[in-house]
């Protein structure tokens, strides 16, 4: 696993601290819009974890996908109702 680094600067947002994480790292680390976190102090630096079910990826999906359990093909071989002219 690669481990992605950024150089970033706190700054203030309201009466809080924020950090903008970059798109390249937000995806290595499957963040998207509205992704829950928490956030924890560790060894004197901040780490910031996702909670709960994370989105799978399309590659992950189709990698679950069992021919055996989900019917074999997920297409009529030939036109079906409608279809035919």
């Amino acid at each position: 696993m690669t481990t992605k680094t950024a150089a970033l600067t706190v700054q203030k947002w309201g009466n809080s601290l924020a950090v903008r994480i970059p798109s390249a790292i937000a995806r290595s680390a499957h963040f998207h819009l509205g992704t829950p976190v928490e956030l924890a102090v560790h060894e004197g630096g901040i780490v910031v974890r996702a909670t709960g079910e994370r989105k799978l990826t399309l590659d992950e999906r189709l990698a679950l996908f069992d021919p055996q359990k989900h019917g074999g093909e997920v297409m009529a071989s030939k036109p079906v109702g409608l279809e035919e002219f």
